[in-house]
């Protein structure tokens, strides 16, 4: 699926079968034993979800989800709260602070995955047969694969990543900082002209297809991709 899953758990037996069963389902894991931890690893890493023990050491999860949620970099991030608190209350207090869903322990692998999946396709980042439709645009994600009105169109990795972006985030102003650190990684150093050249490729493919105008120059602020005439 190609999808990051940043798994944040101070108990270790624990944090390993989640591992393990996210891996299972195809899901890329990156492990984090407590907030802080959790903190480095999104400053280096793209992250499509965030699954978060409430209970941990030092700062916690709870009040994690709340500074990322009060972060502009951070605020679309889905998180999924996983804690042994049942009450009613706890969950209302959990999803106030902005966490999207709320999974209590015990759970079956399968209930976890479900509900990963459903944050994930209502945040856009995942969709039903991992494709991606928007106008006559088609992203397969399976099989790495743009098509435009029926006909597969030959793009990069890079440009697919790109492409995947933009469609899952239409209507939306984003700088070249932002691209870099969603597309490429924040632990990559490429020069931010780079994107300039990779956004000149896709509008060159879509231009055979008379979509060029889709991906907009904002002057000042950098690119928005939109289906609005």
């Amino acid at each position: 699926m190609n999808l990051n899953i940043l798994v944040v758990e101070d108990e270790d037996a624990i944090r390993e079968m989640l591992v393990m069963v996210l891996e299972q389902a195809n899901f890329r894991v990156i492990e984090a034993a407590s907030a802080e931890l959790a903190l480095s690893v999104l400053a280096e890493n793209r992250v499509d979800l965030l699954l978060l023990d409430w209970m941990l050491p030092g700062i916690t999860g709870v009040e994690l989800a709340r500074r990322l949620k009060k972060d502009a970099s951070y605020k679309d991030l889905p998180i999924i709260l996983l804690t042994a608190r049942g009450e009613e209350e706890d969950k209302i207090r959990g999803l106030e602070i902005g966490a999207d869903d709320y999974v209590t322990k015990p759970f079956s692998p399968k209930e976890l995955q479900a509900r990963i999946k459903a944050v994930m396709r209502r945040s856009g980042k995942l969709t039903e047969l991992g494709q991606l439709t928007v106008g006559d645009l088609t992203l397969d994600a399976e099989q790495h694969r743009l098509t435009i009105a029926g006909k597969t169109v030959d793009v990069s990795p890079t440009e697919f990543r790109l492409m995947q972006f933009f469609m899952t985030n239409p209507d939306k102003v984003y700088s070249r900082t932002h691209l870099l650190d969603q597309v490429w990684g924040r632990s990559v150093y490429i020069e931010e002209r780079t994107v300039d050249v990779h956004i000149r490729r896709l509008r060159k493919l879509l231009a055979e297809f008379g979509r060029e105008e889709l991906i907009q120059t904002v002057r000042g602020f950098g690119y928005r991709f939109s289906m609005a005439e």
